[in-house]
């Protein structure tokens, strides 16, 4: 069994959540704010969280930035619409999704299903190589591992996602609108942005000189490829 954590000093919001993660089959936890999210994740085996932005006491982005020097722990950004720069600092950050508030529950259900889907695998066989390699980039798909010319890096689930992806397609042109539906398998809604940002941040940990990178690069007008 799965253990979701959602985060948000809502409680109305928190027991929603806990009724269809329950029923879906998820052990669930609570927190009202963010300190108490990095108590939980310092104690407990949690394999998804949903942390929300605005609380009281620890907000989600400070809590994320202490998470994210813990753990690589998928996180779902619970959001209000106006708090488009905190959404875009969560991501910088390395917050794997968000969901606007007011959301659908099952709409939260079905993004979980997916993260969890993607990053515990469910025991699936995987028919493509353990290990792949380009230039100096290797990744080993059983440990989750990546290192850049033999040092090994820290990187997000999502950051993961994405450069597996590429790497399973050297030299091939990808939108940002093709990326985020293979990547987020999901409607490419405000895709350019969210895209940019992880693209961006990957490349700080995989080039030598992000400003003039080896590996992940720009193709005006059409998209991004990696290369070796």
């Amino acid at each position: 069994m799965y253990t979701v954590m959602i985060c948000d000093d809502d409680r109305d919001i928190r027991r929603a959540l806990n009724i269809y993660l329950t029923g879906a089959g998820y052990d669930v936890l609570e927190a009202a704010n963010g300190q108490e999210a990095l108590d939980l994740v310092s104690n407990r085996e949690i394999h998804l969280i949903l942390l929300d932005i605005m609380m009281p006491e620890m907000d989600g982005v400070s809590a994320l930035t202490i998470l994210r020097q813990r753990s690589n722990v998928p996180v779902i950004l619970l959001t209000a619409k106006s708090e488009d720069e905190d959404k875009i600092m969560g991501l910088e950050l390395g917050a794997d999704d968000y969901v606007t508030k007011p959301f659908n529950a099952q709409e939260v259900l079905a993004r979980v299903r997916a993260l969890l889907r993607r990053y515990m695998r469910l025991g699936e066989k995987q028919d493509r190589p353990a290990v792949l390699t380009l230039g100096g980039i290797e990744m080993d798909d059983e440990t989750k591992t990546v290192s850049v010319e033999g040092e090994e890096i820290t990187i997000t689930p999502k950051e993961y996602d994405i450069l597996k992806f590429f790497m399973e397609n050297p030299g091939k042109v990808f939108s940002s609108r093709e990326i985020y539906r293979r990547v987020w398998q999901d409607k490419p809604m405000g895709a350019e942005g969210t895209v940019a940002v992880h693209i961006r941040h990957l490349r700080e940990k995989l080039e030598i000189d992000p400003a003039e990178p080896r590996y992940l690069k720009v193709v005006w007008g059409k998209g991004y490829k990696i290369e070796g």
